[in-house]
């Protein structure tokens, strides 16, 4: 029944929004800790370019499942949703609010959903198939396979996502049925949570991309660019690598781009990101949006998440 459930809130929305800040003050003001739903934060060492909130920026607010993993170890949705649950369950057994705050749409879907996961079967002369196609012919033909076989599980994979690519497709070929539609069948276990979602976005969309391109300017005077060097060589073989932050910076170190066409691009590629989280995000049922250019301050925007928690409850 609804009301055995785990009252749940969530700080979704794309890079640059303001979830951080407006988490912290949730928690702040609800006796709350934060659980990070961000597939990048969770690995150490990259602090920011994952934009991982620092101790000033937390305030005192325990946050959870932030780095904690070397970069090395192999990490699944399925493995976070475990995690995720635990830590959950331990705040709430504190007497305390659990607020889950990230723009990793998969991980959060897969948690709140209650999406059961297949067991981990590999079918590895299959796998490596796809691997050398993808080298050979490009990993966009993957996508296109996929396109095929289960265009709605494609349709929320960027072609640079080749190991999930290659995860939809083999979990096809063992299972006969798509990702789809083991997802499906997966929801059919009711959720133990009482989610009440925020999604922040804005009307005007140059005013994220303005905000992005300023989170971009900060990180570099951070120093983006040593982080992303020292990660970058002694990390090679590290899907992690693939964070935005680092990839785009490699052509610089490898002497094939200037520093500002590099920084240009990580601009660019962090505005693409934005707009793939937020048509994530669109699709989600019962999210709650503010429109982050309509205040002037984390404090009002915490003023409506607040009511809209409250109206949430009220009607769970």
């Amino acid at each position: 029944m609804a009301e055995s459930k785990i009252p749940l809130t969530a700080v979704v929305g794309p890079t640059a929004s303001g979830k951080t800040s407006l988490a912290v003050e949730l928690c702040k003001r609800l006796n709350g800790e934060a659980v990070s739903c961000d597939s990048m934060q969770i690995y150490k060492g990259m602090d920011i370019a994952t934009a991982k909130p620092s101790e000033k920026e937390m305030q005192g607010v325990p946050h959870h499942l932030i780095g904690f993993l070397d970069p090395e170890i192999p990490f699944s949705v399925a493995k976070y949703c475990e995690m995720a649950k635990s830590a959950i369950n331990d705040i709430v057994a504190r007497g305390k609010r659990a607020v889950l705050v990230g723009g990793t749409g998969l991980y959060y879907s897969s948690l709140v959903d209650n999406i059961e996961f297949l067991p981990d079967e590999t079918d590895f002369e299959y796998r490596e198939e796809l691997k050398k196609k993808a080298v050979m012919n490009g990993a966009q033909c993957l996508l296109d396979e996929l396109y095929g076989i289960d265009p709605e599980a494609a349709s929320r994979l960027h072609v640079n996502n080749v190991g999930r690519i290659i995860r939809a497709l083999e979990i096809y070929h063992t299972t006969g049925k798509t990702i789809t539609q083991q997802n499906e069948l997966s929801k059919q276990n009711p959720t133990s949570f009482e989610t009440v979602t925020i999604c922040l976005d804005a009307r005007d969309r140059q005013f994220l991309y303005d905000r992005i391109n300023r989170r971009v300017d900060a990180m570099l005077d951070e120093g983006l660019l040593d982080e992303a060097k020292s990660f970058l060589s002694s990390h090679a073989g590290s899907t992690a690598k693939q964070a935005i932050g680092y990839k785009e910076l490699a052509p610089y170190f490898e002497g094939n781009a200037s520093l500002d066409e590099c920084i240009e691009n990580l601009k660019m590629q962090t505005r693409r990101y934005a707009k793939r989280q937020l048509t994530w995000f669109r699709r989600c049922e019962n999210i709650n949006y503010i429109y982050i250019d309509d205040y002037g301050s984390v404090e009002e925007i915490a003023d409506t998440a607040i009511k809209i928690i409250k109206e949430g409850e009220r009607r769970g």
